[in-house]
């Protein structure tokens, strides 16, 4: 009899990176101390008491058990719509908010609102890979817009017009980025938002980092003001970082409330409501831990730092970009596959990073690293067993190269 066979798509993606990287930290056996993980970016601490006693209680109520309105708790939208307003400088209503179970969902979401299979959304490469992985399995195009280590990993309207055609629906930006922590600059995405009105495209502006750009920055734009954005911007937001409650899946997003009627529908499907507790919890934090999502990103800022002047004591690596979460760094071996210098990383030193490859094509050179998660004296640490270096400690097949 014949096996049914999964869907092709879905099949042709590749597992997911963090899965893959979580499998090699079994292979170090400890010789030089605790393992100390960069790969994911999630924050090393709890939430605040006062928020962990908040979801705590939140929980624990049968209100918040139940199902919720699809798009979110009107409470919380009101309340981000307005923290959003008041860092842009404009007015953002609620009805213009949605929910989401993390940005991932949001993401999800907002790609069956602009494209269907066979549509194409521009992709800046380096990708954060479940953007890849989520336009690979909906048949959905990802057109890729290379971002070079020469232009600051951030790509150029003329680039963009270049792989622009018919077929396109939507571009999509991640700043502060991911993998690359480079901040796009106002001008930039001014220039990139002004093409998509004169194409007809969407803008998905993905700025899950945005609390953490430099201190006393301020707004990276000024695209909300812009009469333009109802119809053509869709921002994506995720409280997992700034909050430290990625477990507890919370995101955003903002667009324009005939755009939202419609991604009701796909998120009914995804998940019916986000999750209530943190929602809950939500409200009272968001202007209640402005100090404390502050120093949060001043410490992590001072992380970046410390990293930075730690690696560049080190002969051969470079750190490329580096803001918010990341860093991206480009490592000594030249011409070894970057998953095997990830895989040795964590087998010989136990540092456990993310590999170039994950983010794209053409980024063989480069390792990622979320500095974000690890405290000053692991990242001497990091520094001290970096400068210990590889030795012939790659795979079989690459042991030669990196002897050099």
């Amino acid at each position: 009899m014949p096996r049914p066979t999964p869907n092709p798509r879905l099949a042709a993606v590749e597992p997911a990176p963090i899965a893959r990287a979580f499998g090699w930290r079994d292979s170090y056996d400890g010789r030089h101390g605790p393992l100390i993980d960069c790969s994911q970016a999630v924050p090393d601490h709890a939430p605040p008491p006062p928020l962990a006693e908040r979801l705590g209680a939140a929980a624990a109520s049968a209100d918040a058990a139940r199902y919720g309105p699809i798009l979110g708790d009107p409470a919380l939208r009101d309340v981000y719509a307005r923290q959003v307003s008041e860092f842009y400088g404009v007015d953002i209503g609620p009805g213009r908010v949605a929910i989401t179970a993390g940005c991932n969902q949001a993401f999800f979401a907002a790609m069956l609102g602009v494209a269907t299979a066979g549509d194409a959304v521009v992709l800046p490469v380096p990708w954060y890979f479940n953007h890849q992985m989520s336009l690979a399995m909906t048949g959905i195009e990802p057109r890729l817009l290379p971002a070079t280590e020469a232009d600051g990993f951030l790509p150029t309207a003329d680039g963009l017009r270049a792989v622009l055609d018919d077929k396109c629906r939507a571009v999509l930006l991640v700043s502060p980025n991911n993998p690359t922590g480079a901040i796009y600059p106002p001008e930039l995405l001014t220039e990139i938002f002004d093409i998509c009105v004169e194409r007809g495209l969407y803008l998905i502006l993905d700025e899950t980092y945005r609390d953490f750009l430099p201190p006393g920055s301020g707004a990276t734009h000024d695209l909300f003001s812009r009469p333009e954005a109802a119809d053509h911007l869709v921002s994506l937001y995720s409280f997992s970082k700034a909050y430290a409650i990625p477990g507890h899946r919370l995101g955003a997003i903002i667009a324009g409330e005939p755009f939202l009627a419609s991604m009701q529908k796909a998120i009914d499907c995804i998940q019916i409501c986000p999750p209530r507790p943190g929602q809950a919890a939500l409200v009272w934090a968001i202007p209640a831990m402005a100090d404390w999502r502050r120093e949060s990103a001043a410490a992590i800022a001072a992380r970046g730092e410390a990293f930075a002047a730690a690696i560049a004591g080190i002969d051969g690596w470079e750190i490329v970009q580096i803001g918010a979460y990341f860093a991206y760094v480009r490592h000594p071996y030249e011409g070894v596959p970057a998953e095997d210098i990830a895989a040795a990383l964590v087998r010989e030193l136990g540092i456990l990073v993310l590999p170039g490859s994950f983010f794209g094509p053409g980024q063989e050179a480069y390792l990622r690293f979320a500095v974000a998660n690890v405290s000053a004296d692991r990242i001497t640490e990091i520094a001290r067993r970096l400068a210990i270096g590889l030795g012939a400690a790659a795979a079989p097949e690459t042991r030669e190269t990196i002897d050099g």
